[in-house]
């Protein structure tokens, strides 16, 4: 279906706003997946804080050509959507989960990281990357570990010793 000069606009500026203040923002290739699919990963991703936008690849081009980002371009193949967060890892980490639950319809096509256009592989590998209240609980069990062990020891010293 055509898009009016005035809808197309309002998707245009949408798109220049998402990619202006996002930190990233993952190409998500999308097929077939029906409407309750579709509102179960746009309900998860808006839990992460991570906005869902579809648009025609000639617009989300358009606006990208002019944002001055590092790299080349992925290739955007099919129905693509915009996932995107001020979060860096939560769109990639978000559409993943999903990729994994709905693999012949929905996959990471590329995405945007610290203003560098990254490929599929890439995106998937920093979909790996914990959310940012695990890095901090594991950071803290790294530095108790010693002062743990150390707890431990004294306390072994003090009941021989006893």
């Amino acid at each position: 279906m055509a898009l009016t000069k005035e809808k197309k606009g309002e998707i245009l500026t949408k798109l220049k706003d998402i990619f202006s203040n996002s930190e990233s923002a993952v190409f998500v290739k999308f097929s077939g997946l029906n409407v309750l699919d579709t509102s179960e990963m746009r309900d998860a991703l808006r839990d992460e804080s991570v906005g869902y936008l579809v648009a025609k690849k000639t617009l989300i081009k358009k606006v990208l050509k002019d944002a001055g980002i590092e790299g080349e371009l992925p290739a955007l193949e099919g129905e693509i959507a915009v996932a995107y967060s001020t979060d860096l890892t939560a769109p990639a980490r978000g559409v993943y989960e999903f990729a994994k639950k709905f693999k012949e319809n929905l996959a990471i096509a590329g995405g945007i990281f610290e203003g560098r256009y990254m490929t599929e592989a890439e995106m998937t590998e920093i979909a790996s990357i914990p959310p940012l209240q695990t890095l901090y609980g594991m950071f803290v069990n790294i530095i108790n570990s010693p002062i743990q062990r150390c707890a431990i020891a004294l306390d072994q010293i003090a009941q021989s010793k006893a």
